[in-house]
């Protein structure tokens, strides 16, 4: 659905353009486009090889493990009725500190295979269970400590400060944490009492 919304901006851009006899201002936006993509890419690589780096030794070190048994009774609470031991639990808790410590990339894996072994759990197979539902809130949302790619983003944009985005991210993502649960648990509410 998304490729055909963006194929009729794209499209629908075109044929304004050419309506307007402005064809040579779209094709240089285009090639300006694309040579500000690559210096994007390229400032790229060094601050994330760098994140990277950090995230793979904060995870060869144990540093997620311990953020995942810090916030472990906490998640235990959000998700009732699931088992401690299960292994969608631990797949949960090591994308949520992934996601803490601003590591998206390594996220990924554990909130693929978290949702893989939620849906294992999910009687009705169809469709979402409540458990899934509140793991994709909380990781959609989630509290970021260290905003490793927009950092990056400031650096390849040539920030003076790029790391004074630290401070509005946790706030921002403490909030949007806060009201993606609480949302959740609403609609968890009233789904559970319109069908009683």
């Amino acid at each position: 659905m998304v490729n055909i919304v963006w194929l009729v901006l794209i499209v629908g851009g075109l044929i304004v353009s050419a309506l307007n006899h402005s064809m040579i201002s779209v094709t240089k936006a285009i090639v300006n486009g694309s040579d500000q993509a690559v210096e994007v890419a390229f400032g790229f690589i060094g601050i994330m090889s760098l994140w990277l780096g950090m995230a793979k030794i904060a995870q060869e070190s144990g540093l997620m493990r311990a953020i995942s048994r810090l916030f472990s009774p906490f998640v235990s609470r959000l998700f009732p009725g699931m088992p401690k031991d299960h292994p969608a639990m631990g797949n949960m808790l090591m994308n949520m500190a992934a996601n803490i410590l601003g590591m998206g990339g390594a996220a990924t894996p554990f909130g693929l295979k978290a949702m893989e072994e939620l849906q294992q759990l999910n009687p009705a197979k169809d469709s979402a269970s409540a458990n899934m539902i509140t793991f994709l809130a909380i990781n959609t949302a989630s509290i970021n400590l260290i905003p490793a790619t927009v950092i990056a983003l400031r650096v390849a944009a040539g920030s003076k400060n790029p790391t004074e985005i630290v401070g509005p991210t946790i706030l921002a993502t403490t909030i949007a944490s806060i009201v993606a649960i609480s949302a959740e648990r609403i609609f968890r509410y009233f789904h559970r009492h319109d069908k009683l």
